[in-house]
């Protein structure tokens, strides 16, 4: 049974994203304040589109929650769309009809019969991370409880290696927006503090690297995702983690001086930090029109063009942090779950 579940709802354009979470025991303190510092993180990053100059995302709590502390039944959460106001749906004057190469378009209109492939557009957007973000960061609050912290490195823009503002990267975003083009890279995201044993090697559809890679691959324009270090190349001598015992004379327990296997090893985790990576492909909607069809009259077309990012991979990083949240969570409370916090917390001091 999962004990930590959302739902979430809401179109690109629509009047707002709506999240519904489930499984939040009581007694947990909610900072709204680092919920919308986390959808602050989320909108910045060099190479960002112009709806970030509209949109200026802040959560409301709209249940579960009173005091500023969670009351055990559902947390239902909600983030207003201001570009609303913009936007006509019902008219039909901004409907198009040019599948656009890299997007959802084709397969989503074949799968749910939309002619008009806003019908596609809106929900396949990346914009539905905002609403993932503010429940991650419920998730992060969550586990900041119990010593779990995590964080985000950009590790590559482009073919630019250990980006992390520097200029090499900054060059290749604006070379790409100048060409009308887009760019890619990749990041990772790392989570320390966590137990032994979350996760399990029993079904495979309990391995905790299995659950990571789903939820970070669902992530919009996610190609690929890693756990620890690519061993491809690799020895089996050079790749496995020596396992030894602490030299901390408080401790007796085991210890890995390296850490290749990202914190994961069998499916479960080992106590070492947890790092996952994950490769972004460019974004697909760009000033510089790829060739295609118009679905309406099936004849060659230019893709469809409205704003967009040139290069998203610090905000991807950010929704990442609370994918990873989320799936940490929802394992934690498996191990250690109780009605409120307090009773979780016996749980993880062997009380119970």
């Amino acid at each position: 049974m999962k004990k930590f579940r959302f739902l979430t709802a809401g179109e690109s354009h629509g009047k707002g994203l709506t999240a519904i979470i489930e499984g939040i025991p009581a007694g947990f303190e909610v900072d709204i304040d680092f919920i919308n510092s986390e959808l602050s993180r989320r909108q910045q990053g060099y190479g960002r589109g112009d709806r970030m100059k509209i949109e200026t995302d802040t959560v409301e709590i709209l249940s579960g929650v009173r005091f500023g502390k969670t009351l055990g039944s559902p947390v239902t959460l909600f983030i207003k769309n201001k570009d609303y106001e913009n936007w006509n749906l019902e008219s039909g004057e901004r409907a198009f009809t040019a599948y656009r190469p890299g997007h959802a378009d084709y397969a989503g209109s074949v799968k749910y019969g939309h002619e008009d492939l806003r019908n596609v557009l809106e929900r396949s957007s990346a914009r539905k991370t905002a609403i993932e973000v503010a429940v991650g960061a419920i998730a992060k609050l969550i586990l900041k409880q119990f010593g779990i912290e995590g964080r985000s490195n950009i590790i590559q823009i482009g073919e630019s290696p250990l980006y992390k503002g520097g200029q090499g990267g900054l060059n290749e975003i604006d070379a790409a927006k100048a060409a009308g083009d887009t760019i890619g890279g990749k990041f990772e995201v790392i989570y320390d503090g966590l137990p032994v044993g979350l996760g399990s090697y029993v079904h495979w559809d309990r391995a905790i690297d299995g659950k990571l890679a789903q939820a970070m691959m669902s992530i919009p324009a996610i190609k690929a995702v890693e756990i620890g270090t690519n061993p491809l190349g690799m020895k089996g001598s050079e790749y496995h983690d020596e396992i030894f015992l602490s030299e901390n004379q408080l401790s007796t327990g085991i210890v890995h001086k390296t850490n290749n296997a990202g914190g994961v090893e069998g499916g479960m985790t080992n106590g070492e930090p947890l790092v996952v990576r994950a490769v972004m492909k460019p974004i697909p909607t760009m000033k510089k029109p790829l060739k295609t069809v118009d679905s309406a009259v099936m004849q060659a077309a230019e893709a469809h063009f409205e704003r967009s990012d040139t290069c998203a991979v610090e905000a991807a990083a950010v929704v990442g942090e609370a994918r990873v949240a989320c799936v940490l969570v929802d394992e934690f409370l498996l191990k250690y779950g109780g009605d409120s916090l307090k009773e979780i917390e016996k749980f993880v001091n062997g009380e119970l």
